[in-house]
């Protein structure tokens, strides 16, 4: 365990930011798969709807730096040639 001030500190700030980004994952998570069963009942409207609020979500998340850009790109890559396909 830290035994500086500044070192209780930063352990303190990276315990919280774990936790933020542990939450935002989560949520992307979710939506992801919100989305995903839209697409299973091949519900384009639905579909359509959540893509939008799954990219959003990814953008965020990536913005935040709790995932890489690039893997954020591919994520909505992927989901938006699965709902162009219904």
């Amino acid at each position: 365990m830290a035994n500086h001030k500044s070192a209780l500190k930063r352990a303190r700030q990276n315990e919280e930011r774990r936790i933020r980004n542990r939450a935002r994952k989560t949520r992307m998570k979710n939506v992801i798969r919100s989305l995903e069963e839209a697409i299973a009942s091949n519900s384009r409207e639905t579909a359509l709807e959540r893509l939008k609020m799954a990219v959003s979500v990814i953008d965020t998340t990536a913005s935040r730096g709790v995932i890489h850009k690039n893997t954020a790109s591919r994520k909505v890559a992927r989901l938006s040639k699965r709902v162009n396909a219904l």
